[in-house]
C-alpha cells in the first residue's frame, strides 16, 4: 500500500495531516499547483514500511513555468498598451 500524507500549516490555528490512501501522486501535484494546498510544511510518500520526505521533488514538479526576462517582447506590450488607451480616446 503506497500513500501520501501533506501537512498544512495554517500558523496559530494548528496544522492538518491530508492522508488519503486513494490520492495519487499526479492528485497531490494537482492540488498544489490549483492553489488547494498552501502552506505545505512537509509532504512524505509512505510505501510498505518506508517513509520517504518527499516535498522538494513535488513542489518543484507542481511550480507554475518560469518565464525568462529575455522571452519577454517588451515592445508588443508596450505597442499593446498605447493601443488601448487609443480605443478610449475620446473623438
Amino acid at each position: 500500500m503506497q500513500y501520501f500524507v501533506v501537512m498544512i500549516d495554517y500558523g496559530r490555528r494548528g496544522r492538518e495531516a491530508v492522508v488519503d490512501p486513494e490520492i495519487t501522486r499526479r492528485e497531490v501535484i494537482s492540488r498544489l499547483a490549483s492553489g488547494e494546498y498552501r502552506n505545505v510544511s512537509f509532504i512524505h510518500e509512505i510505501a510498505e514500511n518506508s517513509v520517504e520526505d518527499v516535498t522538494e521533488a513535488i513542489l518543484a514538479e507542481a511550480a507554475l513555468p518560469q518565464v525568462e526576462p529575455e522571452d519577454v517582447d517588451l515592445q508588443a506590450i508596450r505597442l499593446d498598451h498605447a493601443r488601448d488607451l487609443r480605443k478610449h480616446e475620446r473623438t
